[in-house]
């Protein structure tokens, strides 16, 4: 790979925090991510991609794309050519393995920002503590790479297994399962400052805290529970900036913080399946796939695929669905840039999903507000049923709750406190890690090198569709051929 004329960082550290909403980032909760936006560059503005879910999110900061380039359209969705007996669920290790085998190593078929360190003889180290999935997602060639991938889950949830025996030896045993996740939190944060940075000494190391995401999920954003998980994973994180400002070359050490998704919170729980059922419509949510004519996955948004080729089926249940007052957004696959293939629909090309072998034929988002949830926080929404309870945080949608990210970058042009408005997001972290190693992005690359200034201004544009008394409305800012979703209604 190409190098530019700059002196790369003698290494980078990248700290992401799991669903942390930047309106959580404050001195009583988070006075250590605080202390590095007091020496870099915060993009208030930076954004998630759509579905905002964590393995989509994780598989858009490896590659720097949206899903339309990556192919991780969903936390779930339907692989038939890999896993045709059912849907796939992306936290799987076994399924992983199995739609890795099928793809031959290359089920995200793009560079990530580890492939473009190993090829030119660089290391990446990861310690995870969420899900076996995400751990995957961050580096999916990690053993072919030469790399190292710790995972909270054991040594069966990562391609090296070398890394949890390493841990184990050197921290001890990994801790008990609790909520929330402090032990586990706190365990991380050790094997980077005991182990990792210290020992291994890899070119870029990073750390994956599951809270405050996993206590959101179950407590509620604001509740205490909650509140200790983030205040655990900043003082984790404080220890790892401890630890670079003891080292001589600390000055040209980059340090990047950064959240996958936001949150709101789940005001309503809608049958919305069950109401297609009592339709008429032929249709399954089940992790098992049957005879039905089309299957779904759920959430604050999910996915439809016709199963068949029955086109006016499809339009039926896009109508139907529009009719449904807790129905927000609807799209399809494209007809231009804007509309989707049905009338009504805006287009999955439009948010960056429209991934030629993998997009479904639908995608539809439930109704959400910008009204407070129970402990004063904005963003307040509706999710099909599933295991978060009702109070729960949860997340996959374009409220704007959900899509806004903390991104503070430290290095390079980015410092000093600075406050950046600048249209950014989770696809600028790769090509901003990949700019302090002093290499060129992949050119599969969408995002841009935040360590850099911008060479061209940003403008916003706004999008609508509908049919009857549907309308659906999405705004999202360009800049540098890059695309942000602010938000819809």
């Amino acid at each position: 790979m190409a190098q530019d004329d700059r002196s790369p960082a003698t290494r980078v550290i990248v700290a992401v925090f799991d669903g942390l909403r930047p309106d959580l980032v404050t001195p009583e909760l988070t006075p250590n991510i605080l202390r590095l936006a007091a020496r870099g560059t915060w993009f208030r503005r930076a954004r998630s991609v759509f579905p905002s879910v964590t393995r989509v999110a994780t598989s858009s900061i490896a590659t720097g794309a949206p899903p339309a380039v990556h192919g991780i359209v969903g936390n779930a969705f339907y692989l038939e050519d890999a896993i045709p007996e059912r849907i796939f669920d992306t936290s799987d290790a076994a399924l992983i393995r199995r739609a890795e085998a099928h793809h031959d190593g290359r089920l995200v078929a793009v560079d990530t920002f580890g492939d473009v360190l190993a090829r030119a003889g660089k290391r990446l180290a990861v310690v995870h503590t969420g899900s076996a999935g995400s751990a995957h997602f961050i580096n999916p060639r990690a053993r072919a790479n030469g790399h190292w991938t710790f995972s909270m889950h054991g040594a069966g949830a990562t391609q090296t297994p070398e890394a949890v025996e390493e841990a184990l030896a050197r921290i001890g045993p990994l801790p008990e399962r609790e909520l929330p996740r402090l032990g586990e939190v706190a365990y991380g944060g050790r094997v980077m400052t005991e182990h990792v940075l210290p020992t291994l000494k890899p070119d870029v190391a990073l750390i994956w805290f599951n809270e405050p995401d996993t206590t959101f999920h179950y407590r509620g954003l604001g509740s205490p529970e909650a509140m200790a998980g983030l205040k655990e994973a900043d003082r984790a994180f404080g220890d790892i900036l401890d630890w670079v400002e003891a080292q001589p070359d600390a000055e040209r050490i980059a340090v990047i913080a950064a959240s996958d998704h936001g949150q709101i919170s789940t005001g309503a729980v809608e049958p919305l399946f069950d109401a297609a059922r009592q339709a008429g419509f032929d249709l399954s949510n089940a992790k098992s796939v049957d005879g039905a004519a089309f299957l779904a996955t759920g959430g604050i948004s999910g996915e439809i695929r016709l199963r068949g080729s029955d086109r006016t089926g499809l339009e039926r249940i896009a109508a139907w669905l529009m009719e449904q007052p807790t129905i927000g957004h609807l799209f399809s696959r494209g007809n231009n840039g804007e509309e989707g293939e049905i009338p009504g629909t805006l287009s999955l090309d439009l948010v960056g999903t429209g991934h030629a072998g993998r997009q479904p034929d639908l995608m539809f988002i439930l109704k959400s507000t910008l009204d407070a949830d129970q402990y004063g926080l904005p963003g307040l929404g509706a999710m099909t049923p599933g295991d978060v309870p009702l109070g729960g945080g949860m997340h996959g949608g374009i409220n704007p709750h959900e899509l806004n990210t903390v991104l503070i970058v430290s290095g390079g042009t980015a410092g000093d406190g600075s406050i950046s408005q600048e249209p950014a997001g989770i696809i600028d972290i790769g090509p901003t890690v990949l700019g302090f190693a002093g290499l060129a992005k992949a050119p599969s690359m969408v995002g841009r090198d935040l360590s850099q200034l911008a060479q061209e201004e940003a403008h916003t544009q706004r999008f609508a569709a509908g049919r009857g008394g549907f309308i659906q409305r999405v705004e999202i800012a360009e800049q540098n051929g890059r695309r942000f979703i602010l938000g819809g209604h």
